[in-house]
């Protein structure tokens, strides 16, 4: 681990800041539990001041509607304990669901809405008279601690989320420009994507949780809409360098080297994109462009070899175009001016829509196994007795929440019932040892500094986030300080002990109902994609192309975290960029089909159903079988037919044909009836991949 940096040491001084200040305001209003105030600072604190701001409206809406229901709920059933138990867990698994739905920051109202519930609920169940007094302070308590966070973030050397997204665009932007130089110079020309290639996908997806706090920084509100754009763009160039890598690699094949005024544009383009992503956008894009044209001109023949590079070359435009549009964006969004209008370059098809995949099924067993283990949790508290069985429930509850969404949360739920026994270490030290001595505020700031500086040291690191904000919390929690002093052995241990029984339950419970990891979401990942392939060449996506490409990268990035961890030797065959561009030359020929007429529209239609039997059959067999020779023979007669028949106006589709063909059968020779058709092709059209 590296040493925390200037920037770490400056968010931990502000959080601390934050939450003395809201510590002294409850203290100062007489509010009953003004440790709930200062814990609420660590649960929204973020080094960006938009960030702060997204989250802390979210928590306070999260706990307002978490506390009315509590309010609801209790005195109506609180002499039914089975009853509420099951309202409790229902409650608290349907809004996580909710949640896990939401991929923006806006999700954290759904999750808190439903774990504030047992918070508030279940150990006021003994005294449902004072439930509206509970719910109205920890609401207080906890608005108290937002708005200090907000304030000192926003105030104090504040950090844009802007800036922060500008330097994941360029980190973006450098690792892309790396991938697309080895493309272009032959070192990745290569019919597969690598895996570190396809991370890039879920580099992209990344991007959508700063988006959508752009709008709650003041300083970026008024780029959000430029952002979305970019993310469309940085999406659409992913499937375009596996497009060109897997032309320039059948080049390669085809004519054993390339042509030396091609090799000549392809070193100037990686030396362009190279230099774009670290410098501001200039008009070499436009110079590059005519001389891609002017090269495309100069090979009239129409082989083979000839259609692989006019696809290769309508690439590589394209690319130059998407290219120019993402710094010009990139520029727009980092310069700190208002962003006016702007034309796109790009105009060829229809962005990469923002439209995601969700896997309903995995998510609901999901929430219901939390909502299970809620019921089980509150059923051996009602038999039980136990007087601190509504701690016990609680901790299980939010220890089952926190980490649902997760392939394999029981190391994390390990992790967190290690941190939170050291939570209780920190605690008991203050509770008996240090706070019997503190007589002034001052030194209660004092006191309190070292270890709440040291862990909010932490929090801005991903990887100790969610954890270090557990143990600031807990540690806030615990040691319960109120506007006097009070301390008791046998609460504090009792209530220690239920905590830690909590989410031990959680982590047992855990490994009891989802046994399973990462394969199960990969593979189902997978045979989404499938599904999604076959309906659409048995005609049942017709109209769906940049929506069904939005879903296909969707999951992709969702797919490449998984891959990494899985040793399924089947998934790491799965190359998603080569299915987007099968998506994308199935499409092409459902709308060309349209407008040819006998045996050409006969013969796509025959294309199109080999392609649905064989994604059919893959979901069947629960494996990526290879596609078989009737399947290319069908391509190869289609590609004749159509260049005989229809000339000129079947481009489009002999190009979408040429691109399935590299797609499905990349090691295949060239079409042997390929010469019988070369004098009919006069065209030479953008690729439709």
């Amino acid at each position: 681990m590296t040493l925390p940096s200037w920037r770490d040491w400056l968010f931990s001084a502000k959080a601390f800041l934050a939450s003395m200040l809201a510590l002294f305001v409850a203290l100062s209003l007489d509010l009953p539990r003004p440790y709930w105030a200062m814990a609420a600072v660590y649960v929204v604190a973020n080094p960006l001041a938009g960030a702060t701001s997204s989250k802390g409206l979210y928590r306070a809406l999260g706990t307002l509607l978490g506390a009315s229901a509590a309010v609801f709920f209790v005195p109506l059933l609180v002499n039914a304990p089975e009853l509420l138990s099951i309202v409790v867990a229902l409650w608290t698994g349907t809004l996580l669901f909710i949640s896990m739905l939401d991929r923006s920051s806006r999700s954290y109202v759904f999750m808190l809405a439903g774990y504030t519930l047992p918070l508030i609920a279940l150990p006021s169940v003994g005294s449902p008279d004072t439930i509206f007094e509970t719910a109205l302070a920890r609401s207080e308590e906890i608005v108290i601690g937002i708005i200090c966070a907000s304030i000192v973030s926003a105030v104090v050397f504040p950090i844009s989320v802007r800036s922060a997204l500008g330097q994941r665009i360029a980190t973006w932007l450098d690792d892309a420009g790396g991938w697309a130089t080895d493309i272009l110079r032959g070192e990745g020309a290569t019919p597969a994507t690598p895996l570190k290639r396809q991370r890039l996908a879920a580099d992209v997806s990344g991007l959508d949780l700063i988006i959508s706090q752009l709008g709650y920084d003041a300083g970026s509100r008024d780029v959000v809409r430029h952002s979305r754009e970019l993310r469309g763009r940085l999406l659409m160039l992913l499937p375009l360098f596996s497009s060109l890598a897997d032309r320039l690699h059948a080049l390669k094949t085809e004519r054993e080297t390339l042509p030396k005024d091609l090799i000549c544009l392809l070193n100037e383009v990686a030396d362009w994109l190279k230099l774009g992503a670290k410098s501001q956008a200039g008009d070499d894009a436009e110079k590059l462009t005519q001389r891609i044209e002017r090269l495309r001109k100069g090979y009239p023949d129409r082989r083979w070899g000839d259609l692989l590079l006019s696809s290769a070359l309508a690439r590589l435009k394209e690319i130059v175009d998407l290219w120019q549009d993402c710094l010009t964006l990139r520029d727009e969004i980092t310069s700190g001016k208002h962003p006016g209008p702007w034309r796109p370059a790009f105009r060829h098809r229809e962005i990469v829509a923002s439209n995601r995949h969700f896997d309903y099924a995995l998510l609901a067993l999901q929430a219901g196994a939390v909502v299970a283990g809620i019921l089980i949790a509150c059923a051996f508290w009602i038999f039980s007795g136990w007087q601190n069985g509504a701690g016990f429930v609680t901790m299980a509850a939010v220890a089952c929440s926190f980490f649902a969404a997760l392939d394999r949360p029981a190391p994390f739920i390990t992790s967190m019932f290690i941190w939170c026994g050291i939570s209780i270490v920190i605690s008991f030290v203050y509770i008996f040892a240090i706070l019997p001595m503190v007589n002034s505020y001052e030194l209660l700031v004092l006191v309190f500094a070292p270890p709440f500086l040291l862990l909010g040291l932490m929090i801005p690191k991903p990887q100790f986030n969610m954890l270090a904000m557990l143990l600031t919390v807990n540690s806030a929690s615990f040691i319960a300080l109120q506007d006097r002093y009070t301390s008791d052995f046998t609460t504090f241990t009792n209530e220690a002990i239920a905590a830690l029984a909590g989410i031990g339950f959680a982590l047992v419970w855990t490994l009891i109902s989802r046994p399973f990891g990462a394969e199960l979401a990969a593979w189902r990942l997978v045979r989404a994609g499938w599904t999604d392939l076959a309906e659409t060449a048995a005609g049942e996506r017709r109209a769906d192309h940049e929506r069904l490409s939005g879903r296909i990268l969707d999951r992709l990035g969702q797919l490449v975290p998984r891959l990494a961890v899985v040793e399924d030797r089947e998934l790491k065959k799965v190359d998603g960029f080569a299915e987007v561009r099968i998506g994308f030359n199935v499409l092409m020929l459902q709308g060309e089909r349209k407008g040819l007429h006998g045996a050409s529209a006969a013969s796509l239609s025959s294309v199109l159903c080999g392609i649905a039997d064989l994604y059919h059959g893959r979901i069947a067999a629960g494996r990526a079988l290879d596609p078989q020779y009737p399947l290319r023979q069908s391509i190869d007669d289609s590609l004749k037919i159509i260049a005989l028949e229809d000339g000129t106006r079947g481009a489009d589709s002999i190009d979408a044909l040429v691109g399935l063909r590299r797609a499905l059968f990349p090691d295949a020779a060239p079409p042997t009836s390929w010469q019988a058709a070369e004098a009919a092709l006069q065209l030479l059209p953008l690729a439709a991949e």
